[in-house]
């Protein structure tokens, strides 16, 4: 009996011969992903974006893993290898009740990775050192703490601080709370100009309710816990153009401001033209002489060393700025309860030491500008006067934007 033409069966299709793989293109680059992502406690975010790249990531979280291939491959990342060993590595299984620690001890220890974007000898790297050694102190051979003082020095951006801890590429960082104020709109309160006059009077809202009702705004928002505030302090203003003692003395200059609608409008009030860049693309420019001025704290200043570029340095204490010391909450939530525990004890007494070490940095900052030949300006009274009054739009329409509870906590 004949089969029907449309019943026989059609060939499959014949297969095609796998395309060579392209080698990769810079090996340096990818030291850092290729060390941590291979432990990494989150591998399905990057193994979704390996098999598929319009993967979209949950909704808390800060990158999805189409942002996060965008972002690396502009800095020359191979994110497919960087997937590749986050496919290959074990995960960690959670344990939501872990009351102590010596019971829970798998054959390999918890690795606790810290970074930042500085060099080791900051306030900001010892104080992680300090953190450290604490909880190795604590849980010897349980745990193992790795280190990246400055991720800048491997082709990354100071802001790229915030997307390696919330994916968990690295366990712990800090940056400046300017940074999260797309994501976190209320920390504009704190980026207000000369909210606050002293060290002790900022120290104590940070460590208080002010300190607390941020940190519970960031979480609800960032896959962070925030267990502490760095002082980055009060921060001044170089030039190299003129000598600044009013506000007038500011008109037309270009000046780089961290990424906060509240500053660029502060020195837009000034009479300044704000530029929102990166802290590698600013330095680039001082260097260049493309960028006019800039404002940090002095022993930033130094140690990222403009002040070899800028003549002119003035104390105006426009801000204050704290830096959040967030921790990847997947991985800390993960953790044992003894390991928290110890973890915020800690960062409490990091922070502690750290505002020590960041007052005699600013003393040695202070001597080497002046050893460098450039002139440090302090503003009379009613010099400094100027600067306050320019900038009383914004403040008046502070309580409209952030509400009389949040004005309130910064004592206004």
């Amino acid at each position: 009996m004949r089969r029907h033409p449309a019943a026989r069966r059609t060939p499959p299709p014949p297969r095609r011969k796998p395309r060579p793989a392209k080698p990769s293109s810079s090996v340096s680059p990818t030291v850092l992903v290729r060390v941590f992502v291979c432990r990494l406690r989150q591998p399905e975010l990057w193994r979704r974006s390996a098999r598929n790249t319009s993967a979209v990531a949950p909704a808390a979280a800060f990158v999805a893993p189409r942002q996060v291939m965008r972002h690396s491959t502009r800095a020359g990342r191979d994110v497919k290898l960087a997937a590749h060993h986050a496919e290959a590595a074990t995960r960690q299984q959670r344990r939501p009740e872990t009351p102590s620690l010596p019971k829970v001890l798998m054959s390999k220890p918890i690795e606790i990775r810290m970074g930042g974007y500085g060099p080791a000898s900051t306030c900001f790297s010892k104080a992680l050192k300090l953190i450290g050694d604490r909880v190795e102190a604590r849980f010897g051979d349980a745990v193992k703490v790795r280190y990246v003082w400055n991720i800048m020095d491997l082709g990354y951006k100071a802001e790229d601080i915030l997307w390696l801890v919330e994916s968990g590429v690295l366990s712990v960082g800090y940056q400046s709370s300017s940074y999260l104020t797309d994501r976190v709109p209320e920390l504009g309160v704190v980026d207000l100009p000369f909210v606050f006059s002293r060290n002790e009077e900022a120290r104590g809202a940070m460590d208080g309710a002010l300190g607390a009702w941020l940190a519970q705004k960031i979480e609800e928002k960032v896959d962070y816990r925030i267990l502490g505030w760095f002082e980055n302090g009060f921060r001044q203003i170089s030039n190299r153009l003129r000598p600044v003692r009013t506000a007038a003395d500011l008109a037309g200059m270009s000046i780089r401001t961290l990424p906060s609608e509240v500053q660029a409008r502060t020195f837009a009030l000034l009479g300044a033209t704000p530029l929102r860049l990166d802290l590698t693309e600013a330095i680039a420019r001082i260097k260049a002489g493309t960028l006019d001025a800039q404002e940090n704290p002095l022993a930033n200043t130094v140690t990222y060393r403009v002040h070899e570029f800028h003549p002119f340095h003035t104390i105006t204490n426009h801000f204050y700025v704290s830096r959040p010391v967030f921790f990847c909450r997947a991985q800390y939530d993960a953790w044992p309860t003894d390991l928290q525990q110890k973890m915020r004890e800690a960062v409490a007494e990091a922070v502690a030491a750290q505002r020590v070490m960041t007052g005699e940095e600013d003393d040695d900052a202070r001597k080497a500008i002046a050893s460098s030949g450039a002139e440090l300006i302090t503003p009379t009274a009613a010099e400094h006067a100027t600067f306050v009054d320019a900038v009383a739009p914004l403040l008046a329409d502070a309580r409209d934007t952030y509400g009389a509870e949040a004005m309130r906590l910064v004592g206004r």
